[in-house]
């Protein structure tokens, strides 16, 4: 992968690097209702925040925390995708996208009042180097948000443990708490149009053989378009 991401070492992403089209449509579906925005929203807002949007993908978060923030910068090793964010985010002035990663972000010292990263680099235990950078970049006072998967509850979680087997969900909540972070827990829902959203979907999230599974749990249930989701919001104050 040309870029920064072969510079240096990223991890690829088996979902957005290979089909951002289905991932944007993912995005789409993911928390209809904004249970995860209210979630974060009720330990802190980013309007007239500087805001970093770490792993942003193809920005699809960006526009939404333009509206209100002082200034937005998304941070993504993927140099593809940050062409197509900085497309995306052309029209305001105040968002910037750069190439960077987590480890390393490009970003001054002191300059973020609200950090966030969704499904991007801090999944526990090996995130080290970008809490540290965390620690460098958010202000005294700022708040940093994680959300991920939780794999201990819910049809998607269950789908989730079982594809990914090596993860320890309760492992990784340790992990937060160890390192001073507070957990909110939200279950809401991916709902799509109808089954074949929720296959799409499935297919860039699995590998063949747990995605087959998947496909086939889906036949025979009555979910159509839409299945409960459980994420984790990890935060913490600086």
């Amino acid at each position: 992968m040309p870029g920064i991401a072969g510079r240096h070492g990223v991890i690829p992403s088996p979902n957005i690097w290979r089909h951002p089209a289905t991932y944007e449509l993912e995005r789409r579906c993911f928390d209809p209702e904004g249970l995860v925005d209210s979630a974060i929203r009720s330990i802190a807002y980013w309007a007239d925040s500087d805001v970093l949007d770490i792993g942003c993908g193809t920005g699809f978060e960006l526009p939404r925390f333009a509206e209100s923030a002082r200034t937005v910068v998304g941070v993504e090793p993927h140099e593809g995708l940050v062409a197509l964010a900085r497309r995306r985010t052309s029209s305001s002035s105040s968002v910037h996208v750069v190439a960077g990663t987590a480890q390393a972000l490009p970003v001054p010292d002191a300059s973020v009042d609200f950090a966030h990263a969704r499904w991007a680099y801090f999944f526990g235990p090996g995130c080290e180097p970008g809490l540290r950078e965390l620690d460098r970049v958010v202000r005294r006072g700022g708040t940093a948000f994680v959300i991920d998967n939780d794999g201990t509850r819910s049809t998607f979680g269950r789908w989730f443990l079982s594809g990914y087997p090596n993860i320890d969900p309760e492992g990784v909540e340790r992990f937060w708490s160890a390192h001073g972070w507070s957990r909110i827990p939200v279950l809401t829902e991916l709902r799509g149009s109808g089954r074949a959203d929720l296959e799409a979907i499935i297919d860039i999230e699995f590998d063949q053989e747990s995605a087959a599974r998947i496909r086939e749990e889906l036949a025979a249930s009555a979910l159509d378009g839409a299945v409960d989701y459980a994420v984790n919001v990890f935060w913490r104050r600086f």
